[in-house]
């Protein structure tokens, strides 16, 4: 247990004290889910570690994939199981589709603005109508496909220039982030974000975000212990909204001089991206306007997850393929006989290559962006298997453990594509055995780019380059330890030499 926690459960003990004492009765009419023996005052935070989804999973071998803790005053409902996800994600989504939020998503009212955070109301509804309607249309996103083409040309370029003549490693995870960054902010914006290798915007922006999703992940003692949420004991809220703040100022930045020169039409031309059409649907429909608070805050949302969960998935795909040569021989061999060695691979070749589809699929069953999606909270009791979820609990799904449950996967923990050839289950939320962007009405509204990008980027790069590891870096060898976080990038980023094909 590590000081913060002790201290908190100290200074939080008289606290709980009076709650117990001073409460009204508040049982549920059913019973619990099983779940570990609790500590006084602690409850089960004991049993988190260090690495959440992987604890969360060894306890649900041992009370079921339908478990409940208490962690400190919260009690926490996990779904460790295909089949539990169903009943929640699913068949009891309208009653447990709101969030449980989070401290560190507080700063700045990010909670009142943010889609990701808001309850399942009008103001919720109405962003991702915009989502839907004018940002993720099939129409718009095919008609964006030639600028994603673009970034992904201009990555294998930086690669070739700055990498393969000199024989040097390129950082994956770092060339990947610039691709996913510029995609978006061109779309966005029409400008790029990162406008050269190693540029300082590009750095502050990816070193606040990951700072977000690492505090974002962490324990915190103030959302299991009320009484202490003010006095921010970790220091996370504070350096969210630190990092927050330089996040929406660079996006208010943009927004401002956009505004600007739409008041002076004389010399400002409609670039038709996505700035421009939120804007414009003020102008054509008031009651489904857009502020600038609203259009930073969704802006956010959007470019976190967009570019940190496409850059720790293809860091992981390509890791996986560097530690089994022979598969990513294989995905080497279709792409030169369905696309042709020296053509380039477009978006509407994505349905012909199988292999890669699955590559893609396996990587998300081991290394899913969100290990635990982002937390629910039950609005009116539900009964589950027999058991009883509690109005208000926090409900967490171990997408982590569900794609390792030996159960439903043979070998589950080897990284074997085969398995999914001939097999129908994708990853669009209908397949409860592989959910990484989640499902139901919370199912991430960006999963079509995002498959997209996803394809393209690992596409290309093992079309284009042979990739080896850097000397005395045998593949049995690569580290593969995780760091826990809101998503799960890894704790060692992977270098890899690339030479032209």
């Amino acid at each position: 247990m590590d000081f913060f926690l002790f201290l908190g459960c100290l200074l939080c003990l008289p606290f709980t004290i009076f709650h117990f004492l001073t409460r009204k009765a508040n049982r549920t009419s059913g019973k619990l889910p099983p779940g570990p023996t609790r500590l006084p005052i602690i409850g089960n935070l004991h049993n988190l570690g260090d690495q959440p989804h992987k604890s969360l999973a060894d306890l649900a071998q041992i009370h079921g994939p339908l478990m409940s803790l208490k962690l400190g005053q919260v009690t926490t409902i996990v779904a460790s199981s295909p089949a539990v996800a169903k009943e929640i994600l699913q068949k009891h989504d309208h009653a447990l589709s709101d969030r449980y939020v989070i401290l560190a998503a507080r700063p700045l009212d990010h909670h009142q603005f943010g889609m990701s955070w808001l309850p399942v109301e009008s103001k919720w509804r109405n962003l991702r109508k915009v989502c839907n309607s004018y940002i993720f249309t099939t129409q718009k996103l095919d008609s964006n496909q030639e600028l994603r083409r673009e970034k992904i040309e201009e990555l294998l370029e930086g690669i070739r220039r700055n990498y393969c003549e000199g024989g040097k490693a390129v950082d994956v995870g770092e060339a990947v982030f610039r691709t996913t960054l510029n995609a978006l902010s061109r779309t966005i914006f029409s400008l790029d974000l990162a406008d050269e290798e190693g540029s300082e915007t590009a750095r502050e922006f990816k070193e606040a975000g990951r700072q977000i999703i690492e505090d974002g992940g962490k324990p915190n003692l103030g959302d299991y212990f009320p009484a202490l949420a003010r006095m921010d004991l970790q220091g996370i809220q504070r350096r969210v909204g630190i990092n927050l703040g330089k996040i929406l100022d660079l996006f208010g930045s943009v927004i401002d001089e956009r505004l600007r020169r739409r008041r002076n039409s004389e010399c400002y031309f409609s670039g038709n991206d996505i700035l421009d059409t939120l804007l414009a649907i003020g102008d054509d429909n008031q009651e489904a306007s857009m502020d600038a608070e609203r259009i930073k805050h969704l802006f956010f949302s959007l470019f976190i997850a967009g570019t940190d969960t496409t850059t720790n998935t293809l860091e992981w795909a390509m890791t996986e393929l560097l530690r089994n040569p022979s598969i990513l021989t294989k995905a080497k061999e279709e792409l030169d006989k369905i696309i042709g060695k020296n053509n380039h691979l477009q978006e509407s070749d994505i349905s012909r290559l199988p292999y890669l589809q699955s590559i893609l699929k396996e990587t998300f069953r081991l290394h899913p962006a969100v290990p635990l999606l982002l937390p629910r909270q039950a609005r009116e009791e539900v009964e589950i298997h027999g058991f009883t979820i509690p109005k208000g609990a926090q409900i967490m799904v171990n997408a982590w453990a569900i794609g390792r449950d030996p159960v439903t996967w043979n070998n589950p923990n080897s990284f074997i594509p085969e398995r999914f050839l001939g097999l129908e289950v994708h990853a669009k939320g209908n397949n409860f055995e592989l959910i990484p962007f989640g499902a139901g009405r919370r199912i991430c509204p960006g999963m079509l780019l995002a498959m997209r990008m996803l394809h393209m980027i690992l596409g290309s790069l093992i079309h284009w380059f042979d990739w080896k590891l850097p000397v005395g870096v045998e593949p049995e060898s690569l580290d593969m330890r995780e760091k826990f976080g809101i998503t799960l990038e890894k704790a060692k980023p992977l270098v890899a030499i690339p030479t032209p094909r």
